[in-house]
């Protein structure tokens, strides 16, 4: 399916609206990891807050079947529609917006992942129409800041204390909270290997794992096997596997970063909770 072929169709039609300055492929399709169940998303950028009539009329105009339209939430509009059996993902902001954001990641080092999908969205988007304002804003997220890495590093190295609990969790058969804890900890060793390969983190749940983690240099041997392996082993050596992993990333951070002392998050990522 020609994907790129239809988010240009899309995107020629959004730009004869004036009050738009930029349209940008993102997601999957933008980096060339589509699938089968893959989307088109858009990011659409405004001069000023759009009208229901400005977003209405494109899925008009594209004979498009709308299934989701939302109003204005935490900064963003966004709508979701099917053209021919495609379905299109549409994120409006201001442009201004956008800006504020990449501010907020790059100067003031914000850790937050869903601030930093937008730069890392902006960093690996196609420019579809409005190449002047995209480059502006690529130009802006070239160089990922020193400081923005070692925020991030020290936010994702607290594994907390549920973690300390693993051997009880399994000795309980406990495997709601068990496999929570599997997950939060995956969280926590992808946001410390983006952190230290300085990429901005690309979703908030960390989709497309094992794509993300072959862009990655620095990484400890058969990562991204070892990481899914996880789920399928039994507990007891999926928690040995967790634990080895754990310790080689704090090891490749400790030799690539010497001066950020993660003694203590080491120690407490290693802490066992004694039985009684």
């Amino acid at each position: 399916m020609e994907f790129k072929k239809l988010a240009l169709q899309a995107a020629g039609k959004y730009a004869q609206i004036p009050n738009i300055e930029a349209v940008m492929l993102a997601g999957s399709v933008s980096r060339n990891w589509q699938d089968e169940f893959s989307d088109i998303e858009l990011l659409l950028f405004w001069k000023q807050a759009p009208s229901e009539e400005e977003r209405i009329q494109i899925i008009d105009q594209l004979d498009g079947k709308l299934l989701e339209f939302h109003p204005y939430e935490e900064e963003e509009w966004a709508e979701t529609y099917t053209v021919d059996g495609v379905k299109f993902e549409i994120s409006s902001f201001l442009t201004e917006t956008i800006r504020q954001t990449i501010h907020q990641v790059i100067r003031k080092f914000d850790v937050n992942p869903d601030l930093q999908c937008i730069a890392a969205a902006v960093q690996h988007g196609i420019a579809l129409y409005g190449d002047k304002t995209v480059k502006q804003l690529k130009k802006e997220i070239e160089h990922y800041p020193p400081g923005l890495q070692e925020e991030v590093i020290n936010h994702y190295s607290d594994f907390g204390s549920r973690w300390n609990n693993r051997k009880a969790l399994v000795h309980r058969k406990d495997w709601l909270m068990f496999y929570k804890v599997i997950v939060s900890v995956q969280t926590n060793i992808m946001g410390l290997l983006f952190g230290l390969n300085r990429q901005f983190i690309s979703h908030p749940a960390f989709k497309w794992q094992r794509n993300s983690l072959a862009l990655m240099e620095i990484k400890p041997g058969n990562c991204a096997a070892r990481l899914e392996s996880v789920f399928f082993q039994e507990p007891s050596e999926a928690i040995k596997e967790l634990e080895t992993l754990i310790e080689e990333i704090f090891g490749l951070i400790h030799h690539e970063l010497p001066h950020i002392d993660l003694s203590d998050a080491a120690r407490k990522a290693a802490f066992v909770r004694p039985k009684t």
